[in-house]
């Protein structure tokens, strides 16, 4: 399994950046991961209960805190904070990020929904 070697968060560009001791490297965007959080609220308790998160395309991440020595807590400004994002996780959503992403854009079409906020009125 590699191992981040480097973490570091992008705020003005809403990345976190991540160096594996494998050589890969990944700029992972905020709203990438907060789609694609490890937590149940998005995960839901099995692959037919997943839910296509809209509305996150400004979110940022405003915290990162270890777990143990294996995972890092993403807290974002829309308040989510219940995903532990292992590093083996972390790095399949790297190696990933091309398909997922194609997938979710066409699930949030698919339900007719947006990336963008809904607007209070």
């Amino acid at each position: 399994m590699p191992v981040p070697v480097e973490i570091r968060l992008k705020r003005a560009e809403k990345l976190l950046h991540l160096r594996f001791d494998s050589g890969e490297e990944f700029d992972l965007p905020a709203e990438y991961l907060r789609v694609e959080s490890p937590s149940a609220e998005v995960q839901g308790h099995g692959p037919d209960q997943r839910i296509v998160l809209p509305g996150r395309m400004h979110v940022g991440i405003i915290g990162i805190e270890p777990v143990g020595n294996y995972a890092v807590r993403l807290r974002f400004d829309d308040l989510h904070d219940t995903g532990i994002y292992s590093w083996d996780y972390l790095h399949q959503l790297g190696l990933e990020q091309a398909e997922r992403w194609q997938a979710y854009l066409d699930a949030l079409a698919a339900k007719g929904l947006s990336r963008e906020p809904r607007r209070r009125r």
